[in-house]
């Protein structure tokens, strides 16, 4: 399947299904936390692409502007959230995407998005998009398999789907990747242009001549995520460290793991 038939094609990603509960037994209380409802959203990739997807819609004549969580509550009403968390519980199924085990996923999505919050705090780049770009770069995994299973249970087999490898992989085997995918759908959805221009460069920030800080943000964090996903020691991460992205960026491999919010020890 090309690139712009995939996009043609409508889905639903699904979402955690605990964060759907808590969410709707939230929005239910006579006084709404705020801080909580933000919180919620943010640990779960599908409820914030729902929510920018909307906040960037036609209906608020806010295209292109509202690149986080907390931005787009401050736009939408308690109803439309309560709408989308309610559409959201009718595919929070652990078992909604053929081919991607959706727990693990799940979290190292919001591994990424806490790297790169944290990375972009020291490039001087907008945290709060960075850690939204992050939490949702690999949502064009969950398209792909949603459209073609067949042709990405064959990839897998090849190329887990978290491998340092996937993205060149993918690109072999299609001519596009997953982060083709996230930035086709986030310049549908009006998501704002810096954001699409991260997802779209991330799986190469400086690729013919392009220089997209954000990108090289996301870039890192993936790397950080997938060598944790892959238990790899010390000598592994220092061979596939990504050299180039990082000295455009002036971060070694030492800074971006001084930001790494996981507990190393306990997973070597």
């Amino acid at each position: 399947m090309n690139l712009s038939a995939l996009l043609e094609l409508q889905f639903d990603l699904p979402s955690i299904p605990k964060v759907v509960a808590l969410l709707l037994s939230e929005l239910e209380k006579p006084e709404v936390d705020l801080r909580k409802i933000t919180q919620l959203i943010s640990t779960d990739p599908a409820l914030t692409t729902r929510l920018l997807q909307l906040a960037n819609s036609d209906f608020f004549q806010l295209q292109g502007k509202i690149s986080s969580v907390s931005e787009g509550l401050a736009v939408l009403e308690l109803a439309h959230v309560k709408t989308m968390a309610q559409a959201a519980a009718g595919i929070s199924s652990p078992k909604a995407v053929p081919g991607i085990q959706l727990a693990q996923f799940w979290q190292y999505s919001l591994n990424v998005g806490k790297v790169s919050r944290a990375l972009a705090g020291l490039v001087r780049q907008n945290q709060q998009a960075a850690f939204t770009c992050g939490l949702v770069h690999a949502i064009g995994e969950l398209a792909m398999h949603l459209a073609m299973p067949d042709a990405m249970a064959v990839l897998n087999v090849d190329v887990p789907l978290l491998d340092l490898r996937r993205a060149r992989q993918e690109r072999r085997e299609f001519g596009y990747c997953y982060a083709s995918v996230g930035a086709g759908y986030a310049r549908m959805w009006n998501f704002p242009q810096p954001m699409v221009d991260a997802l779209e460069h991330q799986y190469a920030p400086f690729e013919n001549n392009v220089y997209e800080p954000l990108a090289g943000v996301i870039h890192l964090a993936t790397w950080r995520a997938r060598a944790r996903e892959a238990h790899m020691d010390e000598r592994a991460m220092a061979v596939t460290f990504p050299d180039a992205v990082g000295v455009a960026l002036d971060l070694d491999i030492d800074a971006v793991l001084q930001q790494d919010p996981f507990d190393w020890a306990a997973h070597s």
